[in-house]
């Protein structure tokens, strides 16, 4: 009787598993990668619902007037703004700054302006129930009030990659805009 043979892999079935499974990661990393971006963009979509919820407030303690505020510009060699920032108009109302950071914001933008968010600065001061852009009236669930600064949810596809908030609080990966002109 012949004594048994040890069973082993050789190494270049080792060298050919090792490639596989390279190729697969390779396959799987990039929707890890999206899967981590739609969390991000989920917590930017709840910062956006809780500034919807401060400008409520806000427009309840106001005659159901819009605030009055201007973004803060990027720029080196702006002026100096006019108008404050959502940043200082909403801080009352929003208790935690924090609010206006998106997790997706690799920029930095919150860090150099305050905010991650833009302000839809067309409806300063307008009523809430009647926003009117350019002579065009238009339904607060038709119209913007606050977007992200830039297209920080991009790897989730060119029309995921902004998220917008609306006059009615709800909010939407892409802007439509539709009215009537007078």
């Amino acid at each position: 009787m012949k004594p048994a043979r040890p069973q082993a892999f050789t190494l270049l079935e080792l060298l050919v598993v090792m490639a596989i499974i390279g190729v697969l990661a390779s396959l799987l990393l990039p929707a890890l990668s999206r899967s981590k971006e739609t969390a991000r963009a989920v917590a930017c979509m709840s910062n956006l619902h809780q500034l919807g919820l401060a400008l409520q407030l806000y427009i309840q303690e106001n005659n159901n007037r819009l605030p009055v505020m201007r973004d803060i510009s990027t720029s080196t060699n702006a002026p100096t703004p006019v108008l404050p920032g959502p940043n200082t108009v909403l801080a009352p109302q929003l208790g935690n700054p924090a609010v206006m950071d998106c997790p997706s914001d690799k920029q930095g933008l919150y860090q150099q302006t305050g905010s991650s968010y833009s302000w839809n600065s067309l409806l300063n001061g307008q009523n809430a129930d009647h926003l009117q852009v350019f002579g065009l009236n238009f339904k607060p669930n038709e119209i913007p009030l606050m977007y992200d600064k830039a297209s920080f949810h991009i790897a989730r596809g060119p029309a995921k990659g902004v998220n917008y908030l609306y006059g009615d609080s709800h909010i939407q990966n892409l802007l439509v805009v539709e009215g009537t002109s007078q």
